[in-house]
């Protein structure tokens, strides 16, 4: 019962705070870019505060130094809301690559707009994809990074999916390294889960990939490998008791 009231009361605050950005975004999308990523990055960070607050939620940071200096692509294991908030804490300005749909999401919607996604129709094939390496490019000459699910949707902790082509091909095509990263945050704010469990999540940062004269698929098997590998080693009960 515990846990149910701290996420309701989380889901709440979240939702207030949806609504009061999403209203300020008319003022600031005229702002350039690094002022509007200031705006979105500090809804976020009032959530990650809110949740810690609320249900417990905290977290650890392993592999800090591999962070790199230069614009990368991420590749990331996706389990969660969560990791969309933290990211945006952890690096510097990104931009992510997301269904078109959502942002036709009220207020929500409206914030991820301001922050240049590339934005995808999935049912495009091949035009999505020649869209997300044009795009991606443009992103990255401009010293954003790029956040990119290989997998294509939310896993459950434990689950492995097909992982997709086309980071490590926008990479491999810009000239720039791959950030492969894992974490479990699955385990306490779970896929489509309203629950959030107290605990600590580990995300794992490893080191960035070179892609000069590499294949896109040698580049992807080698950020694959670290991933899943990662994921022995952080993937196992991270909640925290609750006697509620």
């Amino acid at each position: 019962m515990l846990t149910f009231l701290r996420s309701l009361l989380f889901s709440a605050g979240m939702l207030v705070t949806i609504v009061a950005w999403g209203a300020l975004v008319p003022l600031v999308c005229v702002l350039p870019f690094r002022r509007r990523y200031a705006f979105t990055r500090s809804w976020a960070i009032v959530n990650l505060r809110w949740l810690e607050w609320t249900c417990g939620v905290r977290y650890r940071v392993v592999g800090r130094e591999n962070l790199p200096a230069g614009a990368v692509v991420v590749l990331s294991k996706h389990q969660s809301t969560w990791e969309t908030l933290v990211f945006q804490e952890l690096f510097p300005p990104l931009v992510w690559v997301m269904k078109r749909e959502l942002l036709w999401v009220p207020f929500f919607g409206w914030g991820l707009a301001m922050g240049r996604p590339i934005a995808i129709d999935r049912g495009a094939g091949r035009r999505a994809m020649e869209q997300m390496l044009k795009q991606g490019k443009e992103r990255l000459d401009d010293g954003l990074w790029v956040v990119t699910f290989p997998e294509g949707t939310r896993t459950r902790p434990g689950q492995r999916g097909r992982y997709r082509p086309g980071g490590a091909l926008l990479a491999v095509q810009a000239g720039v390294p791959v950030l492969p990263v894992a974490h479990n945050a699955g385990e306490l704010w779970g896929k489509r889960q309203f629950l959030k469990y107290p605990g600590i999540i580990t995300v794992a940062i490893g080191p960035a990939i070179d892609t000069a004269g590499r294949e896109a698929a040698a580049v992807l098997a080698d950020a694959e490998h670290w991933i899943e590998g990662a994921l022995i080693g952080i993937i196992r009960p991270a909640r925290a008791i609750d006697h509620g």
